[in-house]
């Protein structure tokens, strides 16, 4: 039996990913989490064979939850399940650790042979995905993205994506005053001067969906 951990923030995803489950005889789900302290005190505390993970929670982000993860159960598979599409986050959460990735507009299907696959040893990766991260480590000059921190990568997505540092800062639980910081650094690692010239680089290079 497949013992999953379940990490979203929000109740009605979790349980449509619990219905999904319920209806396979070789899963079951063993825990429910909506945010990163959650999942990393489940994971301390309890054995699971996989855990299904939201990349966008509040707080701490999925993806700094995966690192923590991996330090704390290197060997535990996360299948990353998001709203962004594979190009906004795919290659990240590899690299971080990830077995699998998913977007929440796949099929009942698709997810549960995605657990299976990953719950065995083996990576969930759709053919463009696999693509993009063998042309990645093919290439010697990193792209100026790849120099930020995961956190820092969100929040100029969210920037690029017309947000305000306040709305940034309550999507992310964090004040306004942070969300400045992130975005000075932001703009000092991309040798950038404003905004405009964040979503520029994020249109030009097809970061958002």
């Amino acid at each position: 039996m497949i013992r999953i951990l379940i990490a979203d923030d929000h109740e009605i995803i979790r349980r449509g990913l619990k219905q999904i489950v319920s209806e396979q005889s070789d899963m079951t789900v063993e825990g429910e989490a909506e945010n990163a302290p959650q999942v990393l005190d489940l994971v301390g505390r309890h054995e699971y064979d996989v855990v299904v993970l939201d990349l966008n929670m509040p707080g701490r982000s999925g993806l700094e939850a995966l690192s923590e993860l991996k330090q704390l159960r290197p060997k535990l598979p996360v299948l990353v399940l998001s709203v962004h599409s594979e190009d906004q986050y795919g290659v990240r959460v590899f690299k971080a650790g990830a077995a699998g990735y998913l977007t929440k507009e796949s099929a009942p299907e698709e997810l549960v042979g995605a657990i299976r696959k990953v719950c065995r040893g083996g990576k969930y990766v759709s053919e463009s995905l696999a693509e993009k991260l063998a042309f990645g480590l093919a290439q010697t000059a990193s792209p100026m993205h790849e120099t930020l921190s995961d956190r820092e990568y969100q929040v100029m997505l969210m920037i690029a994506s017309g947000k305000t540092v306040g709305q940034i800062g309550n999507e992310l639980a964090l004040s306004v005053k942070t969300i400045s910081t992130y975005r000075a650094r932001i703009l000092l690692k991309m040798a950038m001067k404003s905004n405009a010239d964040l979503t520029r680089y994020v249109i030009e290079n097809h970061l958002l969906d």
